[in-house]
């Protein structure tokens, strides 16, 4: 295991060290490879190849080298280029008149060396130069991997828009009244501080945006910057996120200098819990880097002059896992929810997002909105657009309601699969496994109405499906209503016993929703007799897949396993025998359906009252 202190308190090698490394490389360079490629290239000869060159005419000029051992000369070659030769010295008296005789210069010296000028910029100044451009090119290279430029560090490269380039108002925000109201202080503050300053109310300094992902945080905060026209800064926590320790606090450095610069204005971090995640004391998974930048953050916020008009905003789909020193009066001192839209808030979204599209004019948007229970404002802007999408792929340039419908499944269920062919036998388990679905619904009084039955099957994997769709707003659930639910979701198995007498793999994403809702009601809601109102489980990232751990002994979990497996047995049988008193309604409607492959809840409900 890897030693973090040890790791972090490692000397760093001084500059010099890698400045010797580099004159040493060059010594190296000059003593043992620079000298046979710098030296001009002399070939050796016999004396008496040199006297052949000689009566050829191909010598032009003779020395001899300073020990006087040998004869160095220039001679011409066949392409008629001067190359550099040598030979030995034998006792020749006709020597000089054969060589006078031929036209021979004779000379003191013939230099085999380049210029002392040529040799310093060869072995020094090229190489030095060398070396630099391949560090640059390399150090850009790997900041470039990195995602910045070797000028840049420290810097904070958030995003500036000026007064008006956000192009965003609370007029674009929808479903939001709770928040924008929270917000709306903040920018009445910018746009009149003297009218709280003679009262002594300070500005927050900070504005923390909870909520889950899609639920429009940033759109929120773009909203208060066009609003207040002031300057928006806008930066995401992953930003501070650096591989060198201090970086990420300079970047918060600087990212406050220029907010007191241009104040007044407002600073927006994205995704905040980042860097702001719970310090841990240095232990294991402990992380220097991001603990520096959030101490520098929570540094800057105490020491900045709330009277500027600098107000931090900050959204985080993760609350619980942030710092309590951030949380505190005096940095963040406002929470401000930014739930999923109600009927309403839905309804309005869609309308919004509508504007951009060319609707028809009979669009009931609040049929959407009660179709669309728990989506979020980005689930609702999709779509929108899936309902464009599809207008023109039918060849329309109009949306229309039947384009609305078909996109609230798709982004439900998923796409139709056009390829996927079922045996007949399959096919008809699925018809009746989704008619045991509606029917059990139908026959319960506490029971959301069914809206659409299909044997279609879709891209998500499921083979049909039973939608259902209550007619209002449903913001708490009573005991019966979640066991009728239960009951409902174990009818598609149900009718497949009763009906085949086996069972199939189709009810597997059935059983594991009947089985949370009865673990939830026994360990969370308080509705079990025996454990009465007693806390058994916890919810852990509440904004992200609402994940739950026990919080009771080994053995009270086993007994919350037999209460769970007793409410779902129960609830199966009523399903089944609900079915059994409405067999003929089952087999009838389910030949239906196989016939049609989809129905509407209207015309299953005027089938069963027909029958």
């Amino acid at each position: 295991m890897l030693d973090k202190n040890n790791s972090s308190n490692t000397p760093r090698k001084p500059l010099i060290y890698y400045y010797l490394i580099t004159l040493l490389v060059l010594l190296l360079l000059n003593a043992l490879f620079f000298p046979s490629l710098l030296q001009k290239q002399v070939t050796e000869v016999g004396y008496n190849q040199f006297l052949k060159m000689v009566d050829s005419g191909s010598v032009t000029r003779v020395a001899y080298e300073q020990d006087g051992n040998q004869i160095v000369f220039i001679a011409n070659d066949e392409t008629g280029s001067q190359k550099y030769y040598k030979t030995g010295i034998f006792p020749d008296n006709g020597l000089r008149e054969r060589l006078e005789n031929a036209g021979v210069e004779f000379a003191a010296e013939i230099p085999t060396q380049n210029s002392p000028l040529l040799n310093f910029f060869l072995t020094w100044v090229l190489p030095i130069l060398l070396i630099v451009g391949i560090g640059q090119f390399f150090m850009r290279y790997m900041t470039k991997r990195m995602g910045g430029n070797t000028m840049s560090f420290g810097k904070a490269n958030a995003k500036i828009y000026a007064e008006t380039e956000t192009g965003k108002t609370f007029v674009d925000v929808a479903g939001q009244d709770e928040a924008k109201d929270a917000l709306r202080e903040i920018v009445d503050f910018l746009h009149n501080p003297t009218k709280y300053a003679d009262i002594g109310a300070k500005l927050p300094k900070g504005a923390l945006l909870v909520g889950p992902p899609g639920t429009g945080k940033t759109l929120l905060a773009k909203a208060v910057a066009g609003e207040a026209h002031v300057p928006f800064f806008s930066i995401s926590g992953s930003e501070f996120v650096e591989m060198f320790v201090g970086m990420g606090a300079a970047k918060v450095r600087d990212l406050f200098k220029q907010a007191n610069d241009k104040a007044p204005c407002i600073v927006f971090i994205d995704e905040i819990d980042t860097i702001g995640k719970k310090r841990d004391n240095g232990g294991i998974g402990g992380n220097d880097e991001r603990e520096q930048t959030l101490n520098q953050l929570l540094t800057e916020m105490d020491g900045f002059d709330g009277t500027k008009g600098v107000v931090i905003l900050a959204a985080t789909n993760r609350p619980e896992s942030l710092d309590p020193a951030l949380l505190r009066p005096g940095r963040f001192d406002r929470r401000i929810p930014v739930e999923l839209p109600d009927l309403q808030g839905r309804e309005a979204i869609l309308r919004v997002h509508a504007k951009a599209v060319h609707m028809s004019s009979d669009v009931d948007f609040t049929g959407i909105a009660r179709a669309t229970s728990g989506a979020s404002g980005a689930d609702l802007a999709n779509i929108i657009n899936e309902a464009a999408l599809r207008a023109v792929r039918m060849g329309r340039k109009v949306v229309e309601q039947g384009d609305l419908e078909e996109s609230v499944e798709t982004v439900i269920a998923g796409y139709q699969r056009k390829n996927a062919v079922l045996s007949p036998k399959e096919k008809e388990i699925v018809a009746f496994h989704e008619i045991g679905h509606a029917l059990v619904a139908a026959m319960q009084s506490a029971s959301a109405p069914v809206t659409k039955i299909t044997i279609v099957p879709r891209t998500s994997g499921a083979l049909g499906y039973t939608m259902q769709v209550d007619e209002g707003e449903h913001y708490l659930m009573t005991r019966e209503e979640i066991e009728n639910k239960i009951a409902t979701l174990t009818g598609g198995r149900a009718a497949e016993e009763l009906t085949f007498g086996s069972v199939t793999t189709g009810a597997s994403n059935d059983i594991e929703q009947a089985t949370k809702l009865a673990r939830a009601m026994i360990s969370r809601y308080g509705m079990s007799e025996k454990f009465d109102m007693v806390s058994l489980e916890t919810v852990t990232n509440p904004y992200l897949g609402n994940d739950t751990s026990l919080a009771c002994s080994a053995e009270k979990a086993g007994e919350i396993d037999n209460e769970v497996i007793a409410l779902v047995k129960k609830q199966h049988e009523k399903a089944i025998s609900i079915l059994k008193e409405n067999r003929d309604s089952l087999n009838r409607l389910a030949a239906y359906l196989l016939e049609h492959e989809t129905i509407t809840g209207a015309e299953f409900m005027e089938l069963l009252k027909a029958g």
